[in-house]
C-alpha cells in the first residue's frame, strides 16, 4: 500500500544539483530557498517520488528520509559517527533484536538510533544533560514512541561505574575508553561484545594496552574508508573527494572472571 506525504512527517528534498533539505511538513507552511519557494499543501497527499515546482521553475525531488540521511540533517550539537562507521559497528557489535546494550557519549542519538532500530535495548551515558535531551528528542523523531519504550539516557559519567548488569554489548564514544574496561569487565555477560569509538591510534593503543589485561579475546581495530565513484557515460573513475578517516573501532569480547 502507498503511503501518502502527510503533516508532521519529514521529506528529503533534492534539487537539480543533489543538494539536500530535510523539511517537516506542515498545512500552510512554505519550503525557501535561493531557487524561490513552493507551500508544502503541494506536496502533502503526494506520493514518494513527487516533484515539485517553485514559483520560479526549480523543481525538487521528494522521498521520505532514510537514517543515515536524518543523521546527517538532524538537530545535533555532538559531531556525530558517520554512516559509513555507524553500519560497521552494528555487525562488529553484533547487534540483534533485545540485546542489552550500554552506550556511553551518546551526543545527538545517531549511533543510539542505529542500535534501536536494530532491535537492541539501549541505555545511554551522557555527562551532558542538555545532549541527553537531544539524543532522546532525535529517537522519538525518527523512530516514534516505541523505540522510546526500549531506550534511557540518564546525565551520568560512565567513568564513575556502571549500573546495569548482565550485559549483552558495552558501545562507546568517549576520549578515555580504557577507564571504563574494568567497569565494562564488572558488568557484561561472558561472550558479550566491547566496542569502542576513538579518532586517534595513540587513544586506541592505550585501550588494546588495558583490554590486554583483563579478561577479553579476539581483540581487533580497523578503520572505515568510503569512496564513491563518478558513472557518467564512458567517463567512470573514483570521485576526487572521499570520506576517509574518521575514527577507528575496536571490539572484543569478554570471557568472564578468570
Amino acid at each position: 500500500m502507498t503511503r501518502l506525504f502527510a503533516p508532521g512527517e519529514r521529506a528529503l528534498l533534492l534539487d537539480s544539483k543533489g543538494r539536500r533539505y530535510l523539511i517537516t511538513l506542515a498545512e500552510g507552511a512554505s519550503f525557501h530557498s535561493h531557487a524561490g519557494f513552493f507551500a508544502h499543501d503541494d506536496l502533502i497527499g503526494c506520493q514518494e517520488g513527487t516533484t515539485v515546482r517553485t514559483g520560479s521553475g526549480a523543481r525538487y525531488l521528494a522521498v521520505r528520509p532514510t537514517l543515515p540521511d536524518f543523521v546527517l540533517k538532524m538537530p545535533r550539537g555532538a559531531q556525530v559517527i558517520y554512516p559509513k562507521d555507524l553500519g560497521q559497528i552494528l555487525l562488529l557489535a553484533d547487534i540483534f533484536p533485545g540485546a542489552r546494550v550500554v552506550e556511553a557519549g551518546v551526543g545527538s542519538g545517531a549511533l543510539s538510533m542505529t542500535m534501536l532500530r536494530a532491535g537492541a535495548q539501549v541505555s545511554g551515558y551522557e555527562i551532558r544533560a542538555d545532549f541527553a535531551e537531544r539524543a532522546r528528542s532525535n529517537v522519538e523523531s525518527f523512530l516514534g514512541a516505541e523505540a522510546l519504550s526500549r531506550y534511557s539516557v540518564r546525565a551520568a559519567d560512565i567513568y564513575d561505574g556502571i549500573e546495569e548488569t548482565d550485559l549483552d554489548r558495552v558501545v562507546l564514544d568517549l576520549p578515555e575508553p580504557w577507564q571504563v574496561v574494568p567497569h565494562a569487565a564488572g558488568a557484561m555477560r561472558p561472550g558479550a561484545i566491547f566496542l569502542a569509538y576513538l579518532p586517534t591510534i595513540n587513544q586506541t593503543a592505550t585501550l588494546r594496552e588495558t583490554l590486554a589485561e583483563h579478561p577479553f579475546v579476539l581483540a581487533e581495530t580497523l578503520e572505515v574508508l568510503l569512496r564513491t565513484w563518478h558513472v557518467e557515460g564512458r567517463s567512470v573513475r573514483p570521485d576526487h573527494r572521499m570520506v576517509a578517516h574518521t575514527g577507528f573501532l575496536t571490539h572484543a569480547r569478554y570471557i568472564g572472571p578468570v
